[in-house]
């Protein structure tokens, strides 16, 4: 059985969410919901989803904002499909500019909406590179690390991203500036609030697999530890 693909729908016309929620079903598509603008970032920083329908004009900000966010301060590459009532090509430059991979125009067929998602989950999956370091893996796109033969973890939002700094800079150190300029590119952070996140991934870590596996170079940075002592 093939997995399904995980879907957020953020859109605040109750009545086109639940068309687009029967539409879908649920033999394919694993879909959670946000009618605003705050529930969709508090969604997008505690899960993973494979594509991310958008509507512009929310409450709270808009979908054009929450694609910026996403983009620039949570470095996430998840497809976006943006949906609007607003058709100019105006329009569709500031969607796409904005970090958007495809425009759909309301009102739109709800299967051309399906086509849409499904080969945006197709062109990502193909692109995606599963990053190695001995018997430890992380996939980018589904956000699982692998350490054989002891199974999977699916990380999210901040966690995910330290650990795939850590493993694409293995088998050297990433220093403290340069893992907190990738995780906060413009305005960094404290060195405590990045020990904090540190503490919280080596916790994950430890309860899956019975080690920490990121080691602290003390005055230098971390390094990711695959030696499975």
């Amino acid at each position: 059985m093939r997995n399904k693909t995980r879907v957020l729908i953020v859109e605040d016309n109750a009545d086109l969410a639940e068309n687009i929620f029967e539409f879908l079903g649920e033999n394919e598509y694993e879909l959670e919901y946000a009618s605003g603008a705050l529930t969709a970032l508090h969604l997008l920083d505690s899960q993973s989803f494979d594509v991310i329908v958008l509507d512009i004009m929310l409450s709270g900000a808009s979908g054009l904002d929450i694609a910026r966010r996403l983009r620039k301060d949570m470095n996430d590459q998840t497809p976006i499909i943006f949906m609007t009532a607003m058709g100019a090509i105006e329009n569709k430059e500031d969607g796409y500019s904005s970090g958007g991979d495809d425009y759909l125009v309301k009102p739109f067929d709800l299967r051309e909406l399906a086509l849409r998602i499904d080969a945006l989950h197709r062109r990502r999956s193909r692109i995606d590179t599963v990053l190695r370091a001995g018997d430890v893996s992380f996939n980018p796109g589904t956000l699982e690390v692998h350490v054989e033969p002891r199974g999977k973890l699916r990380l999210s939002g901040l966690a995910a991203h330290i650990f795939e700094a850590l493993i694409r800079s293995h088998p050297d150190f990433i220093s403290y500036a340069s893992l907190s300029a990738r995780l906060w590119p413009e305005q960094g952070v404290d060195a405590n609030t990045l020990r904090t996140h540190i503490w919280l991934l080596r916790k994950q870590l430890q309860e899956a697999y019975g080690m920490p596996m990121i080691k602290t170079l003390h005055g230098r940075g971390y390094i990711l530890d695959v030696s499975g002592q």
